[in-house]
Formats: structure tokens, sequence, C-alpha cells
């Protein structure tokens, strides 16, 4: 290694560098917030002291102003901010309004209660946010700052926004990948779980792709870079949970305009209550004030305002550690009310590789034969179908032959000739032009199981024929089970033909199949199925399918971590190709959706009841503040977190 090259990265292009989301936050002894917090709390200490044990009243409500300057200041400054350049009331104008009440009153540790308590329940609120978005912070970090870069065959070690596309950078054992790049020379184990909750690595070699954050466990490893570090995958998570945090679901909006409205009220009614019962009934103005401010503080929607916000934000944090990225919290209310799956087949319901699956002599050849025959004219081709066959003959150990003289017949398939003789291999087309009497139950029976035939032939008589098929992955059968016991319906949309599609809808037991689609006939059927059942999730792997997945309710891209277009497209990308994470994303937004309910519920409760004592003078703004503000925020925002925690179906 020769030196560091320390040029000053662009940080105003850099996802990872740019915007406060990411900045490095002081520690939490050194942070002002948490300072002011503990200064206001000695200094009402000592005014409870001065005021309860020693009566020096003067004293106390000095210390009791020191509160309200140490942990009310920006409380204050939001109120009158909100009132004269917004023109409209708030909850810091609430709790300004019900701490100067109590000073005027004669309750001074009261109001300094109210101002201090609202401190830590704001403080609180914006911790749940930094611990939501915490994950993704810790995540970005897994990037290396520099590369090691090859230049004239020595290594360089520059700063990650100075490796260029092209370059090469070395990786060693243990070490992170800095950038998105393919391997051009080595293999290795990769650790992916940051960013595609892989629980196992995935062994890479020459060719593949490689992401930055990832780890190389075991092998040295030459990676050209593909992406710049602003480009990167890691960038666009960045991205996407930024954007996701600023979609508001319908319920957030809602909560939203209904505190905006809903805190006027609360002043008005708090207004009539202090003095409606002094000016027509001639009953004490102090006690009627005094319970018009508790009524300020136990109305104030904190704890209704934060409820939905703090839930959403805690699900999609959670679902990204877990390879699942969700675009806004209006999509996950909208997987709660999700009557149909429309699934893509290629790459979704199955694996998108074709593997053989029959391998059938007609003559004299054994199976091994017919393979190594096969296998050896298809050698040099690279359609899926002759990839499919060469493999089966690796994986065999079958010892190829050199074949000669190809012609290629479109449509149709190859001739060739090994060892002087001459061979057909191709469609049932083919071998109609050849005058050659087909097994035609056998074949039919294939492609009724969804798998498609290559016959091989000499210039006489069938040889054999070999059948594949694109494998269904292990998890289709049982998530389509499990959306069904949901009483959700399932459908399959593909451009396959027929048979294929019907075998294929029968072994995963989707209700209904649609072939032979073209991308803009996919769209219709998600039109028609949504004029039918008014909610569609479709599933694809978010390249052909861009425009049903846009088209749809909920558009869901399969193994998102390799597709530009997938993650751009789809509403939710799930990173890898793991079809059970929608089972995961059906019960994490089932789980936010009660953890909402019942956030908003025993808000609206227990402000309710708060409410009724204390007109009753049941109450003082001890408790008011205590339990009905700070303490209900508190609860409300711990049952939030515990969506962090959610993994699987329970």
């Amino acid at each position: 290694m020769e030196h560091k090259e320390d040029n000053h990265p662009d940080e105003e292009s850099c996802r990872l560098c740019a915007g406060d989301f990411f900045e490095e936050k002081e520690p939490l002894w050194k942070r002002k917030q948490v300072i002011f917090g503990i200064a206001a709390a000695v200094f009402l200490a000592i005014g409870l002291v001065c005021e309860f044990l020693i009566s020096q009243n003067l004293l106390a409500q000095v210390a009791f102003l020191l509160v309200v300057a140490l942990s009310g200041k920006d409380i204050l400054k939001r109120a009158v901010k909100s009132v004269f350049k917004k023109k409209r009331l708030d909850m810091n104008c609430l709790m300004s309004i019900a701490a100067l009440g109590a000073f005027l009153i004669g309750h001074g540790e009261e109001g300094a209660a109210v101002m201090f308590l609202f401190f830590i329940a704001e403080s609180l609120e914006e911790y749940a946010a930094d611990r939501a978005r915490r994950s993704i912070s810790e995540l970005l970090k897994l990037a290396p700052e520099t590369a090691q870069v090859k230049k004239a065959g020595k290594e360089v070690e520059l700063d990650v926004h100075n490796v260029e596309v092209g370059d090469v950078v070395v990786v060693r054992p243990g070490e992170k990948i800095p950038l998105d790049g393919e391997i051009i020379k080595g293999s290795s184990s990769i650790n992916q779980a940051p960013i595609t909750g892989e629980s196992m690595p995935v062994e890479k070699a020459t060719g593949d792709e490689v992401y930055a954050g990832t780890i190389n466990q075991e092998g040295y490893l030459e990676i050209k870079v593909t992406k710049k570090s602003e480009e990167g995958i890691l960038s666009k998570i960045a991205k996407m949970v930024e954007e996701a945090e600023k979609k508001k679901s319908k319920t957030e909006a809602f909560i939203e305009k209904f505190a905006r409205v809903y805190t006027p009220i609360v002043i008005t009614l708090a207004v009539g209550v202090a003095v409606i019962p002094t000016i027509f009934l001639g009953l004490p103005i102090d006690v009627w004030i005094y319970r018009a401010l508790v009524l300020l503080v136990v109305s104030c929607p904190c704890a209704l305002a934060i409820s939905t916000p703090v839930s959403m934000v805690s699900a999609i944090t959670s679902a990204t550690r877990r390879g699942v990225l969700i675009k806004g919290s209006s999509y996950i209310e909208e997987l709660n009310k999700v009557k149909v799956f429309a699934f893509d087949k290629t790459g979704t319901l199955t694996e998108g590789k074709l593997e053989v699956s029959d391998i059938v002599s007609l003559n004299r050849l054994t199976n091994e034969e017919i393979l190594l025959l096969s296998a050896s004219i298809e050698f040099q081709s690279e359609h899926p179908i002759a990839r499919a066959i060469v493999k089966k003959a690796r994986v065999e150990k079958v010892t190829l032959r050199e074949a000669t003289d190809f012609e290629a017949m479109p449509g149709k398939g190859i001739r060739a000739r090994i060892n002087g003789q001459t061979y057909y291999l191709g469609s049932r087309n083919l071998f109609n032009e050849l005058d050659l009497q087909l097994p035609e139950e056998k074949i039919t029976h294939l492609e009724a199981e969804g798998k498609t035939t290559i016959i091989l032939s000499d210039e006489s008589a069938l040889l054999g024929f070999i059948a594949v098929r694109d494998r269904i992955r292990d998890s289709s059968v049982r998530v389509i089970a499990e959306l069904k016991k949901k009483g959700i319906r399932t459908e399959m949309i593909t451009g396959d033909n027929e048979r294929t599609a019907r075998a294929i809808a029968e072994e995963v037991g989707v209700d209904e199949y649609h072939a032979q689609l073209l991308p803009e006939d996919k769209v219709k059927i998600i039109d028609k199925l949504t004029s039918e059942f008014g909610s569609v999730v479709c599933v694809g792997d978010g390249v052909n399918d861009a425009p049903s997945l846009a088209q749809a309710s909920v558009g869901i891209a399969m193994g998102a971590i390799g597709s530009d277009v997938a993650l751009e497209t789809a509403d939710i990308a799930l990173m890898q190709d793991d079809l059970s994470k929608i089972s995961y994303l059906i019960y994490l937004a089932n789980k936010t959706s009660q953890v909402v309910k019942q956030n908003v519920w025993v808000s609206i409760i227990i402000k309710s009841s708060f409410a009724i004592l204390a007109l009753l003078g049941l109450i003082g703004l001890w408790i008011a503040v205590g339990i009905g503000d700070l303490g209900l925020s508190l609860a409300v925002i711990l049952n939030a977190l515990r969506l962090a925690k959610v993994k699987s179906v329970k």
C-alpha cells in the first residue's frame, strides 16, 4: 500500500454523507437537551424544598421560573411562532398557557412541573424517532470510508468518493466491500445480512455482483466498481427511507388535521370553564381557572398526535433491517385492506431458472447418452434451455464430445454432427418437418405438467427427449396457502403458454391464472381485479412487471437488490428472492394496525376520562401532566417500539 489521498468528497452529491438524517449525534451526556433537562430537574427540586420544607417562597418562585426558562425556552418560542407566524394554536400553546396561568394564580410549582414534564414528553418523542432511524444510520456506516484501489500495479488507499466506475478495488478476508461492483478475480462467502436480511452467507465468484457494506468472509477479491458511492444500493436505501418517513398514511394525515382543529376548541372550552362558573354562577375564580388549566393540560393531544407516526416509522425501520424496503406508511395501511394478490410466475412463484426434470430414451441409447449428445450439441448456446441441459451434464459429470457443422433452424432447433453422425435437437415443429413420428402421449403428459420438451434424433429415428421446467420456489405453496387462510384471493399472471401456466397454477394452489399475457395485458388484469376487489397487491420481479407493479394498489418487487427498476417502480421491495417475506409483511401490517388502534383509543379514552375528572376538580396539574400527558406519551412510544421486534409470523 503506497499512500492515502485525502481529497475532500463531494458531500452535496452523496446521500451517505449529506443531510441531518445521518448526522452523527453528540454523546448523550453532552447534548444541550439533556444538560438543560438535568438542570431543570435540579431547580425544580430546589424550588419544592424551598416552598414546602423551609418556607422560602421567593426563592422557590425564582427556582420555578428557572425551570421554565431551561425546559420551556423552546416550547415558549414555538408557541409564539405558532400564534404570530402560522396564525394557529398548537400543543405548545396549550402547555404555555397552562404553565403561565398556574404562576398567575399562585401555583408556580405546578406551572414549573407542567413545563418540565412536557419537555420530558417531547424529548421522549424525539428519542423514539431517533431510535427508529438508528438502524438505517448504522447500516450506512457499514460502508467503509476508504477503499484499496489498484493503480499501475500498486494499491492506493482512496476515499470512496474518489473511486471511479471501472476502478478495481481489493477486498481481503474479513473486510467490508466499499462499493457496488462485479467480482473479476477470486471467490468468497459474502455476508449480505445488513442489506437483504439473509441469515446465511452467499457464495460469490467471478462475474457475480457484490454490494457496499457487505462483508467478505474468507477469500481474496478483486472487484470492478460499477457504481459511484452515491449511486449504490446503500444510498438508494437511504433515499427510500427518508422519502418513506415523509409520506403520511391517511390515519396520520387525519390525526394531524384533527389536532389543528382540536386545539383551538380545547382552548375555547377552557376559557368557558374559567369564565362561565365565575361570572354567571358566582363561583370562586381561582378554583375554576385552576380547573380550566388542568383541562388544558389533560386535553393536550400529544400522545394522540404521535400515536400513528411513531408506530409507522418503527414498522418501516423494522422491515428494512429484515431486507424489506417499504416506501411509505400508506402502503402499510393498504396491506391491511388487500383482498387479492396477483403474482407474476417467472422469477416470482418460480425461480426463473430452468432445470432438467426428465430424460427419456426412446431407442437403443441410455439416458446418460441422451444427455451427453444433447449437451454436446447445446454446449456453445446461450439459450436458457441449452444452459439447463449443459448444467445437468456437468452435475452428472458427463464428458462431452465435440460437435461440428452446426446449423441453426430458428424457432425449430439445431442440426450438428458428432463423431461423423448427424443429429437433430429441437422442438416438435422440427420433427414434424422431418416426418418422424413423435410419442405424442408422453410429450403431452410432460407439457401438461408445465414442462418443455427438447427432442433428439438422428437422420432415421427418434432417440429420446429431455424435459425442462422452471423450478417452483420452495416457499410458493406455503405462502399461497397462508394467504388463503387469511381470506385473501390469489391469482397468477404470466406470459407463458396455457399448459405451463395451468400446471404451475395447480401446483402452487392459486385460485385463478391468466396466461399468454403481454405487459399491457397484465395491467388490464390488475385494473379488472381492482374494480372487482377494491385493493390489489401485485408481486413481480420488477423488470417486465414494472407497469403492473405501478398500476396495483401496492406493488411488491422480488430480489430488488440487483434491480434499479425494481427499487424505483415498486412500493415495497424485497431485497432478496424470498417469497416468505410476503407473510412477514402481512403480519407486520396487521400488527402495526393493531398498535396504532391501541395507541389512538387509549389516548382518546384516557384524555376523555381525565377531562371529566378535571371539570369535577378531582385531579390537579401534577397528575394531569404526569399521567395524562407524560405517562400516556411514554406508553404510546413504548407500545410503538414493540414493532421493532416483529420478526416473523407467529
